[in-house]
């Protein structure tokens, strides 16, 4: 009897196993609602469709290969920010961020399948092993690297790489025919995030900041205390095309410029509970006079930046109104080495507005197609062009703000098109303006290394008939000349190039002070602080006509009868 028992007791542990998993599952299922169904069944399907691929499919499959393209379809369905970064590209995407990386030191172009070094940093690896700007990389560890394979990720590939490791770059020098060979100790190379920062006049401070990143907020402390030496009482921060970076590194930044307890941005998602940031009154540049600008690429850090300016009222918005980013990413890691950055929270400017602009779930394109879409309305070019797609907000003074899609300046400045024309739109998209620029450069490095300061070499350029040495080099590259274009587009021309060469030789300060001589956007600027007008007025309280008085009405004039002198920026030149 007692032999039977034993028999069958494996078979009833067995029983009593699968029937506590059921009555689990049920109870499980019940207690935690049908989401967990929905999320069990979607990804067991998932997995029931890869096993059978893999077992049944009429070829063999790469599965990984698959997953690896599925995944970015599968975040595209949820916003335009959700992204999948695969390993091989996970530290490049990180690079910017942490505002260092390891390796040699330079910064090169590819021109006809050969590395050119366009300019070697400062103080860096190549430097201190004997590289030159103009130098040619031929072979990277004995082993050539010119020709097709020659590829901005395979040259970063072979250049990047762990600290104090070494390098072998053999070289062809200008007026040399040997290849020369350098050995490169590899090290941390700096990325700055500040691209200028120096006195436009006597009294105005200007900052350029391209990112957010880790080291941002000391660089700007830096740049600060530069100026302070120069005595500043005005302040500028250029955040044109800056695309954001790190949420922390704006707050910071805003916090320098802000009295205490002020709010500066808040974040808030389904899984996010609400979490503000406010200032601590620490900050050292509370008091002086301050303009931000920004266009159509200021995204994210950046339109946290300028929203809290704005809505606390401590700085003029100068521009074009910027990009529309306000989702709130977290970079969650796979083991494999990738990630994915995926959307948590939302932002929120201190008067509550959210600065994402519209989207499709699942559109990328139209979304991609934004500026696109911006500019062919004339958004560029006139202000009554904006459309606010979200409700109007109030700045701590009363100052109407809109949400739904960036920030709107408080001083619109148009984009300059006067003397666009096709030969110049084609000479600067096309790329041929850099190739020209960098032949130059390369062609007459000996005499451009004599000068040391950017005016001193512009007022050179300028002397060298630039304009026509390019049509020239553009007309052999297949861009036919065409003298009354070019004659129209003379100082566009001559400012890119120039600007261009500037910066081969010089540094990006040097390129940025050449290329704000004439901005309008700064011109602008300059004139709030002569106004003193850096700090925005409370609006004069609305007043309601009394019926006895005769009130102007504009004439409704419709849009295609309107004088055109009254849209030059609409005038098309060919």
């Amino acid at each position: 009897m007692n032999q039977n028992k034993n028999r069958y007791m494996p078979l009833l542990m067995a029983l009593c196993v699968v029937i506590g998993i059921i009555i689990g599952s049920f109870y499980a299922n019940h207690s935690s609602g049908n989401r967990l169904n929905i999320i069990n069944s979607g990804s067991k399907r998932l997995n029931d469709l890869l096993h059978i691929i893999d077992d049944q499919y009429v070829d063999k499959v790469d599965v990984d290969l698959l997953v690896e393209k599925a995944i970015p379809q599968i975040l595209a369905e949820l916003d335009p920010h959700s992204v999948y970064i695969n390993a091989k590209d996970v530290q490049a995407a990180n690079d910017d961020l942490k505002g260092s990386f390891s390796g040699v030191g330079i910064e090169f172009t590819i021109r006809q399948d050969t590395i050119h070094v366009q300019n070697v940093i400062k103080n860096g690896p190549a430097e201190r092993a004997g590289l030159l700007a103009g130098d040619k990389i031929v072979t990277v560890d004995g082993k050539k690297f010119v020709g097709k394979a020659v590829t901005n990720e395979e040259a970063m590939h072979r250049l990047k790489g762990p600290k104090d490791t070494k390098v072998r770059i053999g070289v062809l020098r200008y007026g040399q025919k040997k290849v020369k060979e350098f050995t490169v100790t590899r090290g941390d190379i700096p990325l700055k995030s500040i691209g200028a920062a120096y006195m436009l006049d006597d009294s105005t401070g200007y900052i350029r900041i391209k990112s957010f990143g880790e080291t941002t907020y000391p660089e700007l402390l830096i740049a600060l205390a530069k100026l302070s030496q120069r005595n500043f009482s005005n302040l500028i921060i250029d955040l044109r095309d800056n695309t954001g970076g790190y949420l922390q590194s704006a707050v910071q930044i805003a916090n320098e410029f802000l009295p205490n307890n002020k709010l500066i941005v808040y974040t808030q998602g389904r899984k996010s509970p609400r979490q503000d940031y406010k200032s601590n009154g620490h900050g050292s540049y509370q008091r002086i006079p301050l303009v931000v600008l920004i266009n159509e690429g200021s995204a994210s850090a950046s339109e946290i930046f300028a929203g809290a300016m704005q809505d606390n009222d401590r700085a003029t918005i100068i521009g074009r109104r910027s990009f529309g980013k306000g989702l709130v990413q977290q970079q969650i890691g796979f083991p494999d080495g990738s990630m994915i950055r995926l959307t948590i929270a939302r932002y929120y400017t201190p008067s509550g507005r959210c600065i994402q602009k519209p989207y499709t779930l699942g559109d990328d394109a139209n979304y991609a197609q934004d500026l696109l879409t911006r500019y062919k309305h004339g958004e560029f070019f006139s202000q009554d062009s904006i459309k606010h797609t979200g409700p109007a907000y109030h700045t701590s003074i009363g100052r109407t703000v809109y949400g739904g899609g960036g920030i709107t300046p408080d001083i619109f400045v148009p984009e300059d098109t006067v003397d666009v024309t096709s030969y110049y739109k084609q000479a600067s998209m096309s790329g041929l303006i850099l190739q020209f620029a960098f032949t130059y450069t390369d062609d007459n490095r000996l005499k451009l290394n004599t000068f040391k300061e950017m005016t001193a070499m512009a007022d050179y350029l300028i002397k060298q008939n630039m304009v026509d040495k390019f049509a020239v080099y553009a007309d052999k590259h297949g861009l036919k000349r065409r003298n009354l274009m070019i004659q129209r587009s003379h100082k566009l021309l001559e400012r890119f190039i120039n600007s261009r060469i500037i910066y081969n030789m010089l540094d990006e300060e040097a390129w940025n002070r050449y290329i704000n001589m004439d901005d309008p956007v700064i011109g602008t600027a300059l004139e709030v602080f002569k106004n003193k007008a850096a700090f925005p007025q409370k609006p004069a309280p609305k007043t309601v006509p009394k019926r006895t008085q005769k009130v102007a009405v504009a004439p409704n004039i419709p849009y295609e009868y309107r004088p055109l002198h009254a849209f030059p920026h609409l005038t098309a030149h060919a």
